[in-house]
């Protein structure tokens, strides 16, 4: 699918905002590019995808400092980049200790915004089923839906539960309901 460049534009600044939509946007048009760069790299789908994730964190922190004058996705690709070659340098380093609090502290003002579609979908289910359709989900996609929207915590207390930066937990959320309502829909049709 062709992206067009004023919309992406305009999404790449509602996101500078603090616009949730604008990130999910963001999120869904380039997650398979940065994604399948990183399958390329590392041959390994659990590491692609926690780099990927981190990608998108580490992005949509820095959002401000994109410049329009260059490639949105060639962007991501060297933020993408730069984290697999921060791995490999140091394999035991903690993801914690790549953000400082001034970058936490700006993350607890993005807002939540309405209820996606996927947040819709997800709650017109019924909870047996909807069970049956977590569990496809890959574990700790799983883990994430369930202590969001089950234990009903807050991002705050999901990312000191699972020992992550915020920003990682909202993107693996983002993309655990999108890949959750995909599931739905399949059902469905």
């Amino acid at each position: 699918m062709e992206i067009n460049p004023d919309q992406l534009l305009q999404k790449i600044n509602e996101a500078k905002e603090g616009s949730q939509s604008a990130f999910n946007y963001l999120l869904d048009n380039f997650w398979n590019d940065v994604y399948g760069f990183q399958l390329k790299k590392t041959r390994n789908e659990y590491e692609a995808e926690d780099i990927t994730i981190q990608t998108f964190s580490r992005a949509f922190n820095k959002i401000d400092t994109f410049n329009e004058n260059y490639s949105f996705s060639t962007w991501l690709i060297a933020i993408s980049k730069n984290i697999h070659v921060d791995q490999i340098r140091k394999k035991s380093a903690s993801i914690r200790s790549k953000t400082n609090m001034q970058d936490e502290e700006r993350v607890y003002h993005i807002a939540d915004e309405t209820p996606s579609i996927e947040d819709k979908l997800i709650k017109e289910q019924h909870l047996e089923q909807l069970l049956a359709d977590i569990k496809q989900l890959k574990p700790h996609y799983q883990e994430v839906i369930n202590l969001r929207f089950f234990q009903e915590k807050s991002y705050k207390e999901i990312a000191k539960t699972l020992d992550e930066p915020m920003n990682n937990v909202k993107v693996k959320l983002l993309r655990a309901k999108k890949l959750l309502a995909e599931i739905i829909s399949t059902r469905n049709s």
